[in-house]
């Protein structure tokens, strides 16, 4: 029998006609047709770290299939990701990304469901997306709904609900984040009020996860963003900072309190804290900057932050990186949760069922990683692998 091709099934460059920039769409796995992930936008995205996101949104995916489960409505996809080489920021984005949408259409109509990711809202992508002529970024997902118009429809009233001025949809990633270092602390017997937390990122991901920590009862004493980093080893005051962001997450030095310090960009790596969560970019920590870290563990918020080489010197430290795949898969999971039915519209709700998915997935990786031997990450890959040929021949790759 000839095993699996591990390359992924669709992989595209596009050349914007106006500017020159490059975007890149890549599907590594479909399941029932269907393929999960979203768009993200940076300056220096290239078609490699796309294809990385991919293979890592068809891990995300199967880590939340549960084969004896027959109760659920939402049977995972397989995975995808899109990628524009360019600046958020930059005057001409909004047009590079409707002429992008507008390029992949097909795609979006038959194959990749999409979203927000890395330098894009949702807000922005759905209005780019409707100016590209789509219905949905996730119409192709419509056909395997029970009732398409009411599945809409509940993902609309989800998408509405905010909690103290936070959209749900932002905040349901980061508890699945802070969820899975909960459950770290938890495992080791350490108390909430003793951790500390030092982030990089508060934009969606990161604010979201800081919020939810510091409820928790631990103690953030440090962010970054793009203009450096703020600390204060007594705990910042998270919601002030919050409510000082700009839209992609930059803070309003003006909100800073008394004991309140502006430190470089790196200093957030080294802070005295048990947790750090890298929730900005990819390939953050490098084989010499995870020389700077002295946390007990780094749950990884962003996708890809922790780079193979730095890991295994971290691990030789004794420093537990819990792995993207798991860790900040509940964004997407909420998304199918909520379009399938098997939760409503509703913040707790939201919150309840990410609380309940999230704790179980940490904690099989965690047992699985010490059962074996290994790392989480390898223990995730075992899982996966396990799940994988279950979910290929119970549902098939095309519809």
């Amino acid at each position: 029998m000839t095993p699996p091709s591990t390359a992924p099934l669709i992989s595209l460059t596009w050349t914007d006609h106006v500017t020159g920039t490059e975007g890149y769409l890549v599907v590594d796995r479909l399941v029932r047709g269907v393929s999960s992930g979203g768009l993200r936008m940076r300056q220096g995205c290239t078609l490699a770290e796309v294809a990385g996101l991919a293979r890592g949104m068809t891990m995300k995916e199967a880590l939340h299939f549960d084969a004896d489960d027959t109760g659920v409505r939402y049977i995972p996809l397989g995975g995808a990701k899109g990628g524009i080489d360019c600046d958020p920021r930059a005057p001409e984005a909004y047009g590079i990304l409707v002429r992008f949408l507008r390029a992949v259409r097909p795609y979006v109509e038959s194959v990749w469901t999409t979203g927000e990711d890395l330098g894009l809202s949702q807000d922005l992508v759905d209005r780019a997306a409707a100016e590209a002529g789509l219905v949905s970024t996730v119409q192709a997902v419509f056909p395997l709904l029970d009732d398409e118009a009411a599945a809409r429809r509940r993902l609309a009233d989800a998408f509405a609900v905010t909690v103290d001025g936070i959209g749900l949809d932002e905040l349901v990633g980061g508890c699945g984040v802070a969820e899975s270092a909960l459950v770290a602390l938890d495992r080791a017997g350490v108390a909430y009020r003793d951790a500390r937390v030092s982030l990089q990122g508060l934009g969606t991901m990161g604010g979201a996860t800081a919020r939810f920590l510091s409820r928790a009862g631990l103690t953030v004493v440090a962010v970054a963003d793009v203009k450096g980093t703020i600390a204060n080893p007594a705990g910042l005051d998270v919601e002030s900072l919050l409510a000082a962001r700009d839209a992609f997450g930059t803070v309003d030095r003006g909100a800073l309190r008394p004991g309140d310090e502006e430190l470089p960009a790196d200093a957030w790596l080294a802070a005295d804290a048990e947790v750090l969560v890298p929730a900005a970019v990819s390939y953050a920590v490098d084989a010499v900057k995870q020389a700077s870290v002295r946390a007990r563990w780094i749950v990884e918020a962003a996708n890809m932050p922790v780079l193979p080489d730095a890991e295994a010197l971290l691990a030789r430290r004794g420093i537990t990186v819990l792995p993207d795949v798991v860790v900040n898969s509940g964004t997407n999971a909420w998304w199918w949760w909520t379009l399938f039915g098997d939760i409503g519209p509703d913040a707790d709700e939201a919150f309840a069922h990410t609380r309940r998915a999230m704790r179980s997935l940490i904690g099989t990786v965690l047992e699985r990683a010490e059962a074996d031997g290994c790392t989480p990450r390898a223990a995730a890959h075992a899982l996966v692998a396990d799940r994988l040929p279950v979910m290929a021949e119970r549902f098939g790759w095309y519809a």
